[in-house]
């Protein structure tokens, strides 16, 4: 399956992470699986896709809030992180925006724009060998305001001295096809596992 663009020509490729370049989503829900059972929190799987693209530290606090917990956030951030980084051997590429970074790469720069940590972003792009085709990294610790705000995309821009209106996103996510949209962003939406 292809992922067709839109028509245009753009001066950048700005990509999610997690769901977009890297089938990683299927391994972050198991990593979260293991984090909140130490809590004894429930996340069903539907939540966790629905809420995709929300920064990790949102998410335990909104849960928090459902559950009637007091997860410790930074604690649980951390423990789910661990774990992540022990399901990487497992990690794969997401084949159709692998050809688009093969096919781009040298002739528009790129950035990542992620709500995952820097961290994580950069352990899911170096298993692939991916991490050297990417420009900028703009990550949850770098701005204030998740997706689908434009923060992200918008600092992302900036940082690689592109008007906004000439990047074209990547996303997977709702909030991240809304941020791009936000933003003047020209967007491509990258099908989730379970619609390929």
């Amino acid at each position: 399956m292809s992922l067709p663009l839109p028509p245009g020509e753009f001066a950048a490729y700005l990509f999610d992470c997690d769901g977009t370049i890297v089938d990683s989503m299927p391994l972050h829900y198991v990593a979260w699986q293991r984090a909140l059972d130490e809590w004894d929190c429930a996340f069903p799987e539907e939540l966790f896709y629905a809420w995709g693209g929300r920064p990790t530290a949102d998410i335990i606090v909104a849960l928090n809030e459902q559950h009637g917990l007091a997860m410790p956030v930074a604690t649980v951030v951390e423990r789910r992180e661990s774990y992540y980084q022990e399901l990487l051997p497992q990690l794969a590429a997401v084949p159709e925006v692998l050809a688009h970074i093969h096919d781009a790469h040298q002739r528009v720069p790129f950035a990542v724009v992620s709500g995952s940590t820097r961290a994580s972003v950069t352990a899911s792009l170096d298993t692939l060998g991916l991490l050297d085709r990417f420009d900028v990294l703009v990550c949850a610790d770098d701005y204030t305001r998740a997706k689908p705000d434009p923060e992200a995309f918008l600092l992302a821009a900036e940082q690689l001295g592109v008007p906004p209106g000439s990047c074209l996103v990547f996303e997977d996510t709702d909030l991240g096809i809304q941020a791009a949209t936000a933003a003047g962003m020209a967007s491509v939406r990258v099908p989730q596992p379970r619609e390929r």
